[in-house]
């Protein structure tokens, strides 16, 4: 009895969900394409979304607070949001996690270095707290916003920061980049 009674429990919990087309509440979006696990498309209209962040430059051990925040009362249930070099494609920095809603994520072995969701509740804004590393050039905050099962929307951008320091500026002060 006592088996038989584990064997519906196991069912219940694994097979139901997908069989009554359930919502998921463990979404994974790739660190490095941002794409979720889902099967649809990205949604090609502009996102009803915005990145906001308290800086437009930085140098190395600022904090710069990201908010990323729904335009409509439509809100969002789930996102992967990462800091980039403009034109490249793997995080840089770290986040620290300051919203119950939000948790690190590690990406390319560097613990916090993008920040998703901790939870599927509907959410209007996060707010989190990014840490500029050494030798890093202008970059933007990337996200994947995912709205709901259906629509979902990758590579919603912030405004460019300014690197003040850059890896490129050698002992002296001069640039070694030819102009």
């Amino acid at each position: 009895m006592r088996r038989h009674f584990c064997s519906v429990f196991l069912f219940c919990g694994v097979f139901l969900p997908r069989i009554f087309g359930f919502p998921h509440t463990n979404t994974s979006i790739d660190c490095d394409s941002l794409l979720p696990n889902y099967e649809n498309e990205p949604q090609s209209s502009p996102p009803p979304y915005i990145i906001a962040v308290s800086f437009d430059s930085f140098e190395p051990g600022n904090e710069i607070q990201v908010t990323l925040e729904a335009l409509k009362d439509i809100g969002f249930k789930e996102f992967n949001l990462q800091a980039r070099e403009t034109g490249g494609d793997v995080p840089v920095g770290t986040f620290k996690i300051t919203d119950r809603n939000t948790k690190g994520l590690e990406c390319h072995n560097i613990t916090n270095s993008a920040v998703s969701h901790a939870n599927s509740d509907l959410k209007q804004k996060i707010t989190t707290t990014w840490i500029a590393p050494n030798d890093v050039r202008d970059l933007q905050f990337i996200a994947t916003v995912v709205q709901d099962l259906e629509k979902f929307w990758v590579g919603v951008e912030s405004k460019t920061l300014t690197s003040t320091h850059s890896k490129s500026v050698n002992g002296t002060g001069k640039s070694k980049r030819k102009v």
